[in-house]
């Protein structure tokens, strides 16, 4: 049997970049094996926001060598992006990989896969996973459409999400990366 399922959706607006994934790891069609998985977290000096679909022993090995490439290249995202995409495409152990990374900074987002894609979204949002159509369509008309800043974007998107994908639920880790450094008060 297989494990499917997740939704991982990144925004990013004036403030920064919000990126947010479900919980839910299915076996199969029709059991949910986990409502509290968390497949997003921060990388680099809590600089970098990143997501996986995908198996996830394989995205843990993507998430090691892109926090090496992050590592590598200080910190420059889209230039580790491409070393990961490059490595991922061209080694032999890397190519058999079943998963893909969302990966954001207060800049940028991009979307890492296995066949040695980086792709910049022309709009900024992007999402990956089974649920991934449906959290986009829902944020690029909440981007459109409203003044709402990009975590009350993503959090409305997922829940969307969760209506609709079978494979989504409603137990979210949301992660936000502000431009502006917060002043933490003693």
């Amino acid at each position: 049997m297989e494990l499917h399922a997740t939704t991982i959706l990144a925004v990013r607006d004036a403030a920064g970049s919000v990126i947010a994934g479900d919980g839910q790891v299915t076996l199969g069609q029709s059991v949910i094996m986990k409502h509290t998985a968390r497949k997003v977290r921060r990388l680099y000096h809590d600089r970098i926001l990143a997501g996986f679909a995908g198996a996830t022993a394989d995205a843990f090995t993507l998430f090691e060598r892109f926090e090496a490439k992050l590592d590598e290249f200080s910190g420059n995202l889209t230039r580790a992006a491409v070393e990961l995409a490059k490595d991922w495409r061209s080694d032999r152990y890397l190519r058999r990989l079943e998963a893909m990374l969302l990966v954001a900074d207060v800049d940028t987002i991009l979307i890492i896969s296995g066949t040695g894609d980086v792709i910049e979204p022309d709009e900024p949002a992007a999402a990956i996973g089974s649920g991934g159509p449906f959290a986009l369509a829902a944020a690029r008309a909440l981007l459109r459409h409203s003044s709402m800043d990009a975590g009350s974007i993503v959090r409305e998107a997922m829940r969307i999400a969760g209506e609709l994908c079978v494979f989504t639920n409603s137990q979210l880790t949301v992660e936000t990366l502000d431009r502006a450094p917060r002043i933490l008060e003693a």
